[in-house]
């Protein structure tokens, strides 16, 4: 199934008194994978919130579905919980990955779609150890795992390579690729350029406003990621107008 289409029109987002987003004009292709990438403290994860509709915002969302709405998948910058929890690596997918109380147990049927993920990202062998037990990095792969089930259309990753050691790295790059193959729509926000260079379809560079947008190979120069990462950056307005389809609004 193809994923859906994103546009935001005139997105603005404000915290008290400041302005987090400026106007954001932003076309994510259907089934692509789109990098997101900008200094610390520029919206990135204000604006993935945004999406998920998680902060009140200004302006217009949509997503656009090739057939019926999807799965809309989420993998957060970090996982926050109380590591003295005695929740083992089963219990914690089956509570992200199954509608019924987990006390109920897992279905046989989730219980193979479980098996299968973290056979995926090489975490099987650690089904039964503790979250708490566990390091960054394998956190990680357990949150990449849990976004395969269900299968999503749209996915959504906030810096998904942050804890990532070179075996982890290389379990994403492969998720990537297949769900790149899949046809999912990926929104994916990184700080690692070679790998937004190598992986990316498109990418956009955020400082609280668009500064550039387009083909890794064509728009990661020094002279844009100078003005991407200076503390007021240059914005080129051939680069920020992006004129969206006429579609129907799903958030404003």
């Amino acid at each position: 199934m193809t994923g859906p289409s994103v546009d935001m029109r005139q997105v603005r987002l404000t915290l008290g008194q400041t302005r987090i987003l400026h106007d954001i004009n932003l076309h994510v292709p259907a089934g692509s994978i789109h990098a997101l990438i900008g200094p610390n403290g520029a919206g990135k994860s204000s604006l993935i919130k945004t999406l998920m509709g998680q902060m009140p915002h200004q302006g217009a969302l949509t997503l656009t579905w090739p057939a019926q709405p999807g799965v809309i998948g989420y993998v957060p910058q970090a996982l926050e919980f109380d590591r003295t929890l005695p929740m083992t690596v089963n219990d914690f997918m089956g509570v992200m990955t199954q509608r019924r109380p987990a006390f109920f147990g897992l279905s046989s049927r989730n219980t193979q779609a479980i098996d299968d993920a973290l056979t995926r990202v090489g975490m099987h062998h650690k089904r039964r150890r503790r979250m708490g037990a566990l390091s960054g990095g394998e956190r990680q792969r357990i949150m990449l795992a849990q976004a395969l089930i269900p299968a999503p259309a749209l996915l959504v990753l906030d810096e998904p390579m942050a804890a990532l050691d070179e075996a982890g790295v290389a379990v994403f790059e492969d998720l990537l690729g297949y769900w790149r193959n899949s046809g999912v729509t990926v929104l994916w926000v990184e700080h690692d350029l070679d790998a937004v260079r190598r992986l990316a379809d498109r990418v956009t560079g955020l400082n609280h406003r668009i500064v550039f947008e387009g083909e890794p190979a064509k728009v990661l120069s020094t002279e844009q990621l100078l003005a991407l990462f200076s503390a007021h950056p240059r914005i080129n307005a051939h680069d920020v107008a992006t004129v969206l389809p006429a579609q129907t609004r799903v958030a404003a």
